[in-house]
């Protein structure tokens, strides 16, 4: 008897201590859990960040001595600041929307080497202003058109296609490319460059476009990037033709490249 009660007050405690190993789990558990890192910047320069490895800053009021070898006019004490890894034209199409829209200016626009390793390059893109809200609304809003100015943005393992449009050109366009201000304006990337070149001449052969622009991996501002850029102005229906063109024949010839699918950075909007 006294063997039985003893075996049956072992299988008790037994219980007991499964229950209680149970019950302390979660609070064990709880301990380990790390806390992950917030995505937020705590700093009133920092604007924000988008699609390419973009960020978006702005300088209330920069030092006088970094001004002047800026060389930046002395009556824009503030000055929005848009730089990315990749992507090129899409920034400046998208800042030319932000110059529109604001009381800002365009005084630089660079092509850094880049593209993360591609054949491409990336940007830095600075907006003067009088007052600090206009640099950094200038600097919103080109954020804000990204999405869209990428749309039309197709890369692979291979390279990379870029194809822009804008019924009117403004003054970050007219800075970088030489757009005729309130024009129709247009432009094709290619890269690898041959296949840039093939763009080109498809373009200004489908439409009745006057070009303004020829730019190749040595000569015309490209950074040195195996790419071929053409830009060009006109009515607005020829230049969307030459650029649909320019598409069609340039995503058959990257998708022979790779077999990547040749597909949309986000949404196609030409």
């Amino acid at each position: 008897m006294d063997d039985l009660m003893t075996k049956i007050m072992d299988e008790v405690m037994k219980k007991m201590g499964d229950v209680e190993t149970v019950k302390e789990t979660p609070v064990e558990m709880k301990t380990e859990v790390k806390k992950s890192k917030p995505n937020t910047v705590n700093l009133t320069e920092f604007v924000g960040t988008a699609i390419g490895h973009t960020i978006g800053l702005v300088i209330a009021n920069v030092d006088y001595k970094l001004h002047e070898m800026m060389k930046i006019d002395k009556k824009y004490k503030s000055i929005g600041i848009v730089g990315a890894r990749t992507g090129a034209g899409p920034h400046i199409f998208a800042a030319d929307e932000a110059i529109k829209a604001t009381n800002s200016e365009i005084l630089s626009i660079e092509l850094p080497r880049d593209t993360e390793g591609g054949a491409g390059h990336g940007s830095l893109i600075i907006f003067g202003a009088e007052d600090v809200s206009d640099a950094r609304r200038a600097v919103e809003v080109t954020l804000k058109e990204l999405d869209r100015t990428f749309g039309d943005v197709y890369g692979t393992s291979a390279g990379h296609l870029e194809f822009q449009y804008t019924a009117r050109a403004s003054y970050a366009l007219n800075k970088a490319f030489g757009a005729p201000i309130g024009k129709s304006f247009g432009i094709t990337v290619g890269a690898p460059a041959a296949i840039g070149v093939l763009m080109a001449d498809t373009a200004v052969k489908a439409a009745t476009v006057d070009v303004i622009g020829y730019a190749t991996p040595g000569n015309g501002g490209t950074s040195f990037s195996n790419e071929v850029i053409c830009t060009f102005s006109g009515d607005s229906g020829a230049v969307r033709q030459a650029i649909f063109a320019a598409r069609e024949v340039g995503k058959q010839l990257l998708g022979s490249l790779s077999d990547d699918e040749v597909k949309s950075s986000t949404v196609s909007y030409i």
